[in-house]
């Protein structure tokens, strides 16, 4: 008689951090599915596999097309159109445009039934560079250093502000000077998260919105000291890059992502803790370190019930 066979194994769960008002949540392993979703801005970066976690973001931000990041294109584009969830939007390198179209195609082969979908074109440095994904709120694309081409993307909240000079003027003054043909405002562009996708270290990381985004969330591909000319090779950052990374940057939050699932998430600590002051360190989290994530969260709840402030049912 056979014994009793055992379960199958069980997969890791997405991460998430709160960094209020915004959540990042999503998974990330490398070479094995990368996707990662702030639902308050209804856009998500990359696909992956397209879990049904993803699904409710009305735009997928895609960085490049590596099966780890883009493999869930068309099950995205289908599963919204079933559930009812409305037309999704793809915002991909200008290279790759057509070949998401000519994917879609073939599935309306295999299929026998046409699937709704959008695809955007981005081409930095000209007029397609941006996209509206919510009201003031745009996707900027910027080029990035990976093996096949690829982009990263800012979210700038574009927020309309008075001029210095006519602070503090009655409103019917404001009229006045505006009827003159004077402009009183101007446009305030603030950067609320940066997210590199696969790359190298470059010039982009030192991109003003880039640098001072409230969210900076950028791969860290290789931690031993021995793969440093492998994340040269692939195009990826080891993580003596961050630490250089760091010192550029002026964002208070940066998430980790893209680890390689041989990673020991306490030797990435220790490295961690070893190259950066407490005070750079204490900026740093890792998307898929679970426990260290949760007992954040966890804090931030004891924190808000502490202040009366609603929190979620436990």
């Amino acid at each position: 008689m056979s014994g009793i066979p055992s379960l199958p194994p069980r997969t890791l769960p997405p991460g998430f951090l709160y960094f209020p008002p915004f959540r990042v949540q999503g998974y990330s392993i490398a070479g094995e599915e990368s996707y990662v979703q702030i639902p308050e801005l209804d856009v998500c970066f990359d696909v992956g596999r397209a879990p049904k976690l993803m699904l409710s973001s009305n735009f997928v931000a895609l960085t490049h097309g590596h099966m780890d990041h883009a493999a869930g294109l068309s099950y995205y584009y289908s599963q919204r159109h079933f559930q009812g969830m409305g037309t999704g939007t793809v915002l991909c390198h200008q290279k790759l445009a057509a070949a998401i179209e000519k994917l879609m195609t073939a599935w309306v082969d295999i299929e026998a039934q046409r699937t709704p979908y959008k695809v955007v074109a981005m081409e930095p440095g000209t007029d397609s560079e941006e996209f509206e994904i919510k009201r003031g709120h745009y996707l900027r694309a910027f080029a990035t250093d990976h093996t096949v081409p690829s982009l990263g993307f800012v979210v700038i909240e574009k927020r309309s502000k008075l001029k210095e000079q006519y602070i503090g003027l009655p409103q019917e003054k404001l009229v006045e000077i505006k009827e003159a043909g004077n402009e009183i405002t101007y446009i305030k562009q603030v950067p609320l998260i940066a997210y590199m996708g696969d790359t190298s270290p470059g010039k982009h990381f030192e991109r003003e919105d880039v640098a001072n985004a409230q969210i900076l969330i950028t791969e860290c591909t290789f931690m031993a000291e021995d793969h440093r000319s492998r994340a040269r090779v692939g195009k990826h950052l080891h993580i003596s890059d961050i630490a250089d990374i760091v010192k550029q940057v002026n964002s208070p939050n940066i998430v980790l992502t893209h680890l390689s699932r041989r990673t020991h998430l306490g030797e990435a600590h220790r490295q961690l803790n070893a190259m950066l002051s407490p005070s750079d360190r204490e900026r740093i989290h890792m998307l898929m370190d679970g426990r260290a994530n949760r007992d954040r969260y966890n804090r931030q709840i004891a924190e808000a019930e502490a202040a009366g402030h609603a929190t979620p049912a436990r």
